[in-house]
């Protein structure tokens, strides 16, 4: 048990907490909004800002949000569709064309291959308290955005016409979103990584839903379930010898299978 509180893991605690506590903030618009193929598509095109950033020699972090910010307004802007071609095809395209370029992009950079499998699935116990710095004046930047926004954005997606004759600004609060979510991908990249952010984007929200009586209930249900997530992920991660992203995703999925299946 000793190894449990080593520093890097300390640290991986630390950088998880951070990024568990900012996501559900983002999750429960995503899941009242139907909203997951946004993620999805921000995060996928994460690989392609790694690419550009190691190109560049620029910090990751900068290339990724960069990425993430224009793919981000990309996919609001195309989020009516085109005629002929629904909406999420077309995203579909863009995403996974972005995550392709990526690869392809990042398997010409001199020892990149060697750190791919860190983007794609995180590699949080590899990260330094820069990083932890890093990842929780990102995630206090989201809570502060979408928090002094929360009853804005609430009103919004019930119903964007009330909204507007209310003075509101839907088209705004929906570019909010859009900012915070991107630099969200770049915070939960290296905890994570590329293929895994949409999951804990998703999962402690949606497993929070049925437990909750009111948005904030919702959403602070989804904040510990994520704490939980993030925190036992590591813990089976070490006992397990298993990959620590994939493990914090899939006690995240377990979560949600105990709340669903068990009668309340």
């Amino acid at each position: 048990m000793t190894g449990l509180f080593a520093d890097f893991m300390v640290r991986a605690a630390l950088a998880g907490l951070g990024v568990a506590l900012a996501a559900p903030w983002l999750g429960v618009f995503v899941v009242w909004r139907r909203m997951a193929y946004f993620g999805d598509a921000t995060a996928h095109a994460a690989i392609l800002g790694v690419a550009i950033s190691l190109m560049l020699q620029l910090p990751v972090y900068l290339g990724v949000a960069g990425v993430a910010i224009v793919m981000a307004l990309t996919v609001a802007a195309l989020e009516t569709g085109r005629p002929g071609l629904p909406a999420d095809s077309l995203l579909g395209v863009i995403a996974h064309g972005a995550l392709a370029i990526g690869l392809i992009a990042v398997s010409f950079l001199p020892g990149a291959r060697l750190n791919l499998e860190a983007y794609l699935f995180g590699d949080i116990l590899a990260v330094s308290w820069a990083d932890v710095a890093v990842i929780w004046a990102g995630a206090l930047v989201v809570t502060l955005l979408i928090g002094s926004r929360w009853q804005a954005l609430l009103t919004a997606t019930v119903n964007p016409d009330i909204a507007w004759s209310s003075g509101l600004n839907p088209d705004r609060d929906r570019r909010i979103l859009t900012l915070a979510l991107a630099l969200l991908v770049a915070l939960a990249l290296k905890v994570v990584g590329a293929l895994l952010i949409t999951a804990l984007l998703v999962i402690p929200a949606a497993a929070a839903r049925p437990l909750a009586r009111t948005p904030e209930h919702m959403l602070s249900v989804a904040v510990a379930i994520g704490a939980i997530a993030a925190l036992g992920g590591l813990v089976m991660s070490y006992m397990l010898d298993t990959p620590a992203g994939p493990s914090i995703v899939a006690m995240a999925v377990a979560l949600f299978a105990v709340i669903r299946l068990v009668p309340r």
